[in-house]
């Protein structure tokens, strides 16, 4: 199996009551293809500067992600994103965004790319996530990420690529003003009318909510007693859901998707722990095994007796 996801690469300057880094690797493409890579093969797409450097490809490539589809523009900079938290850490404020390469980012997949069984259209512009979309016709499973700034630009365009993809994964107060239902599952249900079979509302630290036509599943984040940085956690969670869906699912249906909420909920536990991509980046198989297990029995109300 393989599985593509084209999305931004970038550098993030990022503060925190915990502490801060000034520049580090970060972007949907990258938190996304290291969850996925402990699951499956992932290809990412996307742009990067002159100062994207062997270093940070091979954050990526140590991982497994191949990277041929990266494409390096001269004489440009790499996408750059500042932002800081305060202690309501469900709250991102943006103190300076850089474009540069991202701003004429035009998606160029390779055949392998394009060919893959499984495809994430990370938070870019919807009429980019269309043509990307089209390119991929063969993808058994496609799945999207969104955010506010094009439900309020480009919101026509949003609801056409929604409709094209069988996933749609995006945070609880968006999925309201997409739909302008203030009821989460009537939101839902709003969206899953416009086409895709899956929405998954993330909810930051309190979890991720699933539906389906099928029925309704939800699972709490899971309780950690340090975090420092929860950027990138949302592509993280995509990362570990559809992961785990490509590289050991035959089928997708109710249970396979419960069980993929559950490794999206753990490595994106795992990403707020730390900086950036510091934690995700050196985890172990056997490590996300063991906090699905935690996690499984955390959820579980019924009591056993051994």
């Amino acid at each position: 199996m393989t599985l593509t996801v084209v999305g931004s690469i970038a550098f993030d300057a990022v503060q925190t009551p915990f502490g801060e880094r000034e520049r580090m690797l970060g972007g949907s493409a990258v938190h996304f293809s290291l969850a996925a890579s402990y699951f499956t093969s992932v290809r990412v797409v996307g742009p990067v500067g002159d100062d994207f450097t062997a270093t940070e490809l091979n954050v990526l490539e140590s991982h497994g992600v191949i990277t041929d589809d990266i494409e390096q523009v001269e004489g440009a900079s790499t996408f750059f994103w500042k932002g800081h938290y305060e202690y309501d850490l469900n709250m991102a404020h943006t103190d300076d965004t850089q474009l540069n390469v991202f701003g004429e980012f035009e998606p160029k997949l390779s055949p392998e790319s394009s060919g893959a069984d499984m495809l994430f259209l990370a938070n870019i512009q919807p009429d980019l996530q269309r043509q990307v979309r089209a390119q991929c016709d063969s993808a058994r499973f496609t799945a999207l990420d969104t955010m506010n700034l094009w439900i309020d630009t480009a919101k026509d365009s949003l609801r056409s690529a929604i409709g094209e993809a069988d996933c749609v994964l995006i945070n609880d107060a968006e999925i309201r003003q997409l739909t302008d239902e203030p009821n989460l599952a009537r939101a839902a249900n709003a969206v899953l009318a416009l086409g895709p079979k899956v929405v998954i509302a993330k909810q930051g630290e309190y979890g991720a909510a699933l539906f389906t036509p099928g029925g309704f599943f939800a699972l709490p984040g899971f309780p950690l007693e340090d975090v420092r940085d929860p950027t990138g956690a949302g592509d993280s969670f995509a990362g570990g859901f559809l992961g785990y869906l490509d590289g050991e699912c035959e089928a997708i249906d109710q249970q396979t998707l419960r069980t993929a909420m559950g490794y999206g909920t753990v490595l994106a536990s795992y990403n707020v722990e730390e900086f950036g991509t510091e934690r995700v980046s050196r985890l172990t198989r056997d490590e996300i095994e063991s906090r699905l297990v935690a996690l499984r029995s955390m959820t579980d109300f019924r009591l056993r007796s051994d």
